[in-house]
C-alpha cells in the first residue's frame, strides 16, 4: 500500500513545516504537496505531528541477567510495546556468554532469537575478554555490518583501562564505536561489601552505586579514549550531574568522538521510588545505575538541551514483579533493569517539547536522527528525506494517556511510570511503509522486522 499523509507538521532534525508526505514501495517519495496517482491510500494528519520513527539505541530483549532471571520481554514482546511507542528500530545489547566464548558466539544466538521480531533490529556486540583472537573478530565484525561494541567497567567483566587502550585503535581504524557501561567496580563492590544486615533495603541500590561511581568511570573512559588519538566512545545511560562536567571538559580539550545518551527514568525519577510505598514496592525500581535525585534530572534535561547528550534510549529490560519481590530483603539478589520502550517517545514529547524543554527539532535528533548518525543506519533511517525509509510515527500533542498495566504491551505487569499522564499520544506507527500499529493497538506481523547492517563514517 502507497500512501499520502496530509494536512501534518512533518518534524526533521533541523525545521518543522506543514507539508503532505508521499510514501511509495516503504519509501518517502517527497516532501510537500501531494501529486496523486489514485491508489494511494490518504491519511488525515491535521493538528498531528509527523516524526521520523524512533529509534532505540539501548534494549536487553530476551537478556539472560543470571542464571535464574531472564528479561521477560523477548524480541517478539517487547518489539509490539515499541511499535505502539512509536518506535520503528531497536538495537540491542546482547548478553555475556559462556566464559571464555569468542566475539562472535553471542550473534549467531540473538540472530536467532530476533526472528520474530515486528520491528527492525540490529545488534551492539559484547566485550568479556580481550586477546588476539577477540581483536581480530572486532575488526571483522565491525567490517561487517556491526559497528558497536559494549563494555562494562563493572558487573562479571569489567573492562579496565589497560583493556580499554588495547580495543579503542582496532575500533577507531575499522570505524567502530565502543559503547559503555561506565561504574566503578571497585567503589559499587567496596560500598556493597560494606553493608550490614539493615542495610539491605531498595535505597541501598542508590547508596552503594553513587554519582561519583559513575563519574570516575566515565574519567578513566574518556582518557583512554584520548590516549588512543580520540577513539570514538558512547557512555550509555549517563544518569549523574558529575559525568557531565567529564563529558564537557573532554570536549573542550579537544575531543570530537564522545557521545552520551541518558533515559527517561533518569530525567523524571528519582531515588525516592526506592522509599516511597515501602520496600516491596520500591525494589520495583531496581537498576543500574540507580535513580539519582532532582537536581540530577534537571541537569541532564539541560544538556539534553544543549548537545551535551545526543541520545535518549531506555536500556529496556523488565523483569516481573514476583521475580523483584522475592528480592525485596536484599536488593543485591535483584534483578536489575525497568520498562521503557513503550514509554519513551511519549515522555519525552509530553514531558520535553510540551513544557518547553526540548524543541521539535531536538526531539527528533535525542529520539532517532542523532541515533541514526552516530550508529550507522543514516539517511536509511532518522530522517523522513526523499529516499530514506518509510518510518513515521504521528503524534498527537492534544491526547492524553496514563500508563497503567492496562494499557501497556510489555510482559512485565507494571511500568515505571505507572499512574503518569502524557499530554500525547502515539496515533500512528509505520515501518518501511507498513502500519505496525494505530492507537495503542498493534496491527504489524511477527517476524517482519528486519536485521540492519549498519556502517559508520570512519572519519
Amino acid at each position: 500500500m502507497d500512501y499520502v499523509i496530509k494536512n501534518g507538521t512533518v518534524c526533521l532534525e533541523g525545521e518543522h513545516f506543514r507539508a503532505d508526505v508521499t510514501v511509495r514501495e516503504g519509501k518517502i517519495q517527497a516532501l510537500g504537496q501531494a501529486v496523486h496517482s489514485g491508489h494511494e491510500q490518504v491519511i488525515d494528519a491535521d493538528g498531528l505531528y509527523v516524526c521520523p520513527g524512533g529509534i532505540d539505541a539501548h534494549t536487553h530483549m530476551d537478556l539472560q541477567q543470571s542464571p535464574q532471571y531472564r528479561a521477560c520481554d523477548d524480541f517478539y514482546s517487547g518489539g509490539v510495546a515499541a511499535a505502539c511507542g512509536g518506535t520503528t528500530t531497536i538495537l540491542d545489547h546482547m548478553a555475556f556468554g559462556p566464559a571464555g566464548c569468542s566475539l562472535r558466539y553471542p550473534f549467531e544466538r540473538y540472530r536467532k532469537l530476533a526472528v520474530p521480531c515486528p520491528v527492525d533490529y540490529s545488534f551492539h556486540g559484547v566485550i568479556q575478554h580481550v586477546d588476539d583472537q577477540v581483536l581480530q573478530e572486532l575488526g571483522q565484525l565491525i567490517d561487517e555490518g556491526f559497528p558497536s561494541f559494549k563494555a562494562y567497567t563493572t558487573y562479571g567483566y569489567p573492562v579496565g583501562e589497560k583493556k580499554l587502550m588495547q580495543l579503542l585503535p582496532v575500533i577507531k581504524k575499522h570505524g567502530g564505536l565502543l559503547t559503555v557501561h561506565a561504574e566503578s567496580d571497585g567503589i559499587t563492590n567496596a560500598l556493597r561489601d560494606a553493608l550490614g544486615p539493615q542495610d539491605l533495603q531498595p535505597i541501598g541500590q542508590a547508596k552503594t552505586r553513587p554519582n561519583v561511581a559513575e563519574a570516575a568511570a566515565v574519567s578513566r573512559v574518556l582518557a583512554a579514549a584520548r590516549a588512543c588519538g580520540d577513539a570514538p566512545v558512547y557512555i550509555v545511560h549517563t544518569s549523574a550531574h558529575e559525568s557531565l562536567d567529564q563529558l564537557r571538559l573532554a570536549r573542550r580539550q579537544g575531543q570530537r568522538h564522545i557521545y552520551s545518551e541518558t533515559c527517561p527514568q533518569y530525567l523524571l525519577l528519582t531515588e525516592e521510588k526506592f522509599r516511597h510505598g515501602g520496600p516491596m514496592e520500591g525494589i520495583k525500581y531496581m537498576l543500574a545505575p540507580p535513580l539519582r535525585k532532582a537536581e540530577d534530572n534537571q541537569a541532564l534535561w539541560q544538556a539534553l538541551a544543549d548537545g551535551t547528550i545526543q541520545t535518549v534510549a531506555t536500556d529496556h529490560c523488565p523483569f516481573t514483579i514476583a521475580e523483584k519481590q522475592e528480592n525485596v530483603s536484599d536488593f543485591r539478589n535483584c534483578p536489575g533493569g525497568v520498562s521503557g520502550v513503550e514509554e519513551r517517545m511519549p515522555l519525552l514529547f509530553s514531558e520535553g517539547v510540551l513544557k518547553g524543554r526540548l524543541t521539535l527539532e531536538r526531539f527528533v535528533q535525542v529520539t532517532s536522527a542523532n541515533v541514526a548518525k552516530i550508529f550507522g543506519l543514516y539517511p536509511r533511517k532518522g530522517t523522513l528525506l526523499p529516499g530514506s525509509d518509510a518510518d513515521i510515527v504521528l503524534i498527537d500533542p492534544k491526547g492524553t494517556r496514563t500508563f497503567a498495566r492496562e494499557n501497556l504491551h510489555t510482559t512485565c505487569g507494571y511500568s515505571p511510570y505507572e499512574g503518569m499522564t502524557v499530554q500525547a499520544t502515539i496515533r500512528l506507527t509505520m515501518l518501511r511503509g507498513e502500519i505496525i500499529a494505530k492507537d495503542n493497538q498493534f496491527c504489524g506481523k511477527r517476524g517482519y522486522g528486519t536485521l540492519l547492517y549498519r556502517f559508520r563514517d570512519k572519519r
